[in-house]
């Protein structure tokens, strides 16, 4: 074998491990981005939305004087409350679900949270955990405003 046969066998040799080396370099690097990406990527979806609107117009003002009678939640159980809140959430209707919140007390009439508000929400949560079957027996929205509308007296 003369010098450029050594040359290039050398050269064949190196090139071939350096592919190796980076084939391995690659998958390492792949395989610990994939690794980190599921231990670090947790959808956890909690949303909270105020929406604070202060109009002096006096069509408003007589809808508010009429949501800030909570005199029926006292005498509601704590089921109850959390079935009529979790049925309103459940229509997708913002307006009926400042409504109920005003009225069982989770919101002022401003329609900013109480002080009860974020134990309610807290409890719902392990409420909602507890109490699967009346969940599930609310599949639709219609029956969702069924059940508000029996449940719920402005």
């Amino acid at each position: 074998m003369n010098r450029n046969g050594k040359i290039a066998l050398g050269c064949g040799g190196a090139g071939c491990l350096g592919l190796i080396f980076l084939a391995i370099v690659g998958a390492a690097v792949y395989w610990y981005m994939q690794s980190g990406s599921r231990d670090t990527n947790r959808n956890y979806n909690f949303n909270v939305s105020t929406n604070r609107n202060s109009n002096s117009n006096s069509s408003n003002s007589n809808t508010n004087s009429n949501l800030s009678s909570n005199s029926n939640s006292s005498s509601m159980s704590d089921d109850d409350k959390h079935k009529l809140y979790h049925a309103a959430t459940l229509t997708g209707d913002p307006q009926l679900v400042r409504r109920v919140s005003v009225k069982l007390g989770l919101m002022n009439s401003d329609f900013s949270p109480s002080d009860e508000y974020v134990t309610f929400v807290q409890e719902h949560i392990s409420w909602t955990l507890q109490n699967t079957d009346f969940i599930r027996s609310l599949d639709s929205k219609e029956k969702a405003v069924a059940y508000v509308n029996d449940h719920f007296e402005d």
